[in-house]
């Protein structure tokens, strides 16, 4: 379309305008971008949306096609498959203009400890930011604190590779060096780095640790350190709802606390769990339901399997007068299934086919 005569002055007047205020390499960064996205489409097998995304992103640097050549080549080198390369660079694009010999250093180090290059190529894409953290000042010592409680290469590594976000967390360190300077065995701390890790690298744990001081639990025994787990996984709303039912039940806060001493693991249980049991305790066998805070560890066995067959042969018994309340304490439900067979069923001759009748339909029923 013609521009007319009358309008042409205003047209030059607001060109000139945009392009003063245009950045004078606008072009060229337009250029860059574009040249990008074809790199992380044809060296990276990026989806044309995905890179563009990519490229896009504050964060995203691309310093040179040649230095991304270089990194790229290196993880190939190294054993990474082209799919694990295009994870690595989609979770930390950083890494295309990073140091290959810094990153081989690290590799080294974990191959010394017997890392395989699948092990190192699915650490690295698990948790990229690894290879960025300092080897001498984060990755050696946090190695060398976890193998003190795994006692092994081979465990340590495993449990790196499979939790890395959790073990090369800088808390970790220094939480474990808080609970130790609290007086916590080192068979407390490796029952938390062993089996819940993710208590070690939250915040507020010196409060936890005062909290279950004052309960009398000792800091050098396992129990300590589960009772840090339960207190610092179950979510005080969940908590105060598991208190509610045991209150239901007739619990005070003593008998809750009294219980929690014994086996702070009872809180781990469910809401549902905990409250099924109590019917069957209650409702339905007519015991008392403070034993249970006797052995609050019997909320953690299995209700279908091992506590329901169990329950009933021994409240055939008691009806016989052939065992008295004391026997319904911890023992029938802790032992295996071959001892508590052999105390309970077989040794009562005359009762013996009704014992076995109730134990095999009970766990008939349930299963």
């Amino acid at each position: 379309m013609l521009i007319s005569h009358r309008y042409k002055p205003l047209l030059y007047q607001t060109l000139n305008l945009v392009f003063r205020r245009t950045p004078p390499l606008m072009f060229c960064t337009s250029q860059s971008h574009s040249s990008t996205v074809s790199y992380l489409i044809n060296n990276l097998g990026f989806t044309p949306q995905a890179a563009l995304t990519l490229a896009s992103a504050k964060w995203f640097r691309f310093s040179t096609p040649q230095k991304a050549d270089t990194v790229l080549a290196f993880f190939k080198t190294h054993g990474f498959s082209n799919s694990q390369i295009a994870t690595l660079v989609t979770k930390l694009p950083a890494i295309l203009s990073s140091n290959p010999q810094r990153i081989l250093l690290k590799f080294q180090f974990l191959a010394s400890k017997g890392a395989s290059p699948h092990h190192i190529a699915l650490l690295a894409t698990r948790y990229p930011k690894f290879l960025h953290l300092s080897l001498h000042n984060h990755i050696i010592p946090t190695y060398g604190l976890l193998k003190t409680f795994f006692q092994s290469d081979e465990k340590t590594l495993s449990s790196i590779v499979s939790c890395p976000a959790s073990f090369m967390d800088s808390r970790l360190p220094k939480n474990t060096k808080l609970l130790a300077d609290a007086g916590v065995s080192n068979s407390a701390i490796g029952y938390l780095i062993r089996v819940r890790v993710g208590v070690l690298i939250c915040s507020g744990l010196t409060k936890t640790v005062d909290e279950v001081k004052k309960l009398g639990i000792d800091p050098s025994q396992v129990k300590f350190a589960i009772a840090l787990q339960a207190k610092k996984t179950v979510k005080k709303a969940l908590w105060d709802a598991k208190v509610d039912v045991l209150k239901s039940w007739g619990w005070s806060e003593e008998t809750l606390s009294e219980a929690f001493r014994r086996s702070p693991l009872y809180m781990l249980s469910s809401k549902d769990k905990i409250n099924k049991v109590m019917k069957l305790w209650v409702n339905q066998l007519g015991w008392d339901p403070l034993v249970l805070a006797k052995m609050p560890w019997l909320f953690g066995y299995n209700l279908e399997t091992r506590i329901i067959p169990r329950a009933f042969v021994l409240q055939h018994l008691l009806e016989k007068g052939l065992i008295n309340n004391n026997d319904v304490r911890a023992l029938p439900f802790c032992v295996s299934e071959d001892m508590f067979l052999n105390k309970f069923v077989e040794c009562f001759t005359k009762e013996k086919s009704q014992l076995l009748k109730i134990y095999h339909e009970k766990k008939k029923t349930c299963s």
